[in-house]
């Protein structure tokens, strides 16, 4: 084994998260496990935080990789409204991921930092969700999306459950199927899941659900 496939085994990886656009509002949601090769190296990881008032990112890939993005992130949309003296929009923020990392997937490392984002959001044109891929490109969604190992689960269910007319509360039931069928049959998806919604009125967490209540 080399020293990078080392490496590999040994970092933190693997997720399944989604969003959901609703009638009202944005539905996004993530399981909670982090895997390193075959093992279960963590059951109670966030892979969904809030990066300013108005908008929220999940995160899938490299954990340390996506957990720095996000700090940076974060720094520089407080920079960006004390210099502009008005909150950045979701697409001047998803521009800002997309940036970061397009450089990160490009510099020489022992270590490929792999991350991807789903970011949700609003502002005054209204709700936004986007894809933001490992490569830094950017992809806005009308009706939702779905990132990581467990992706291609979950999007056999909204293909069947998802409509343009569905609520909030109608885009939580769905997320947790959607995550719950990932749990069933990707191993680095597990653990429960968080479920944050976006609304006129800014960023709030839904709840935390347990795997019991996901598969049910």
């Amino acid at each position: 084994m080399t020293q990078e496939q080392d490496i590999q085994k040994s970092v933190h990886k693997g997720t399944t998260t989604v969003g959901i656009v609703c009638k009202d509002g944005l539905v996004l949601a993530a399981d909670k496990r982090a895997s390193a090769g075959y093992l279960i190296a963590n059951k109670k990881m966030d892979k969904i935080h809030k990066i300013s008032d108005k908008a929220v990112v999940t995160m899938a890939g490299l954990v340390s990789d996506a957990q720095l993005i996000v700090k940076l992130a974060r720094a520089e949309i407080e920079l960006k409204k004390i210099r502009t003296e008005h909150d950045p929009s979701t697409k001047e923020i998803a521009n800002l991921l997309g940036n970061i990392l397009y450089q990160n997937i490009r510099k020489m490392s022992m270590v490929p930092g792999i991350v991807g984002f789903l970011l949700g959001g609003v502002d005054k044109k209204g709700f936004h969700l986007y894809e933001i891929d490992i490569d830094g490109s950017i992809t806005p969604s009308d009706d939702y999306v779905s990132n990581g190992s467990g992706s291609i689960l979950a999007y056999g269910v909204f293909e069947a459950l998802y409509n343009q007319n569905i609520t909030i509360k109608e885009g939580i039931e769905l997320a947790k199927k959607a995550i719950g069928a990932a749990m069933q049959r990707d191993m680095p998806t597990g653990d429960g899941l968080d479920i944050f919604i976006v609304t006129e009125k800014g960023i709030q967490k839904a709840a935390g659900y347990k795997v019991e209540q996901v598969l049910k």
